[in-house]
């Protein structure tokens, strides 16, 4: 494990415990102030602001009081202060069922002046399930 590794995990571990308290403005910190966000919808939000403004709908909507379990799979160094992250993640219902799979690369910086790692592009998605055979 790379010494910067704990810092960039630490993001994802913030952001589940931000969602579980269904608290957006907690779960945007982790983003840079201009993050470059895509949603499992294809939408852009404006930075930190719109990434804050649209977990709020989420957790006073269709996932309030739900969790997220977040994995990171792999992080990958091409330059000492910028880090590739592949994660999954999962989204769980009050009632303990999964509601959601997420899979996201992510690219993460840290700022060379106060040492902070911050996600500052962020593609999230949905994973296409195998269709069934018979």
């Amino acid at each position: 494990m790379a010494p910067s590794d704990e810092h960039i995990t630490a993001l994802w571990r913030n952001m589940a415990e931000c969602w579980a308290h269904g608290d957006a403005t907690g779960f945007a910190a982790n983003f840079s102030e201009d993050c470059d966000f895509t949603t499992v919808r294809g939408d852009k939000p404006a930075g930190r602001t719109g990434i804050a403004e649209g977990h709020a709908a989420l957790f006073h909507g269709v996932y309030r009081g739900s969790t997220l379990t977040a994995r990171v799979r792999q992080i990958r160094y091409p330059h000492p202060d910028i880090a590739t992250v592949d994660a999954e993640s999962t989204v769980t219902g009050p009632d303990g069922q999964p509601l959601a799979d997420t899979h996201a690369l992510a690219v993460v910086q840290r700022d060379t002046t106060t040492g902070r790692w911050s996600v500052t592009a962020f593609h999230n998605m949905v994973p296409l399930r195998p269709p069934r055979t018979s």
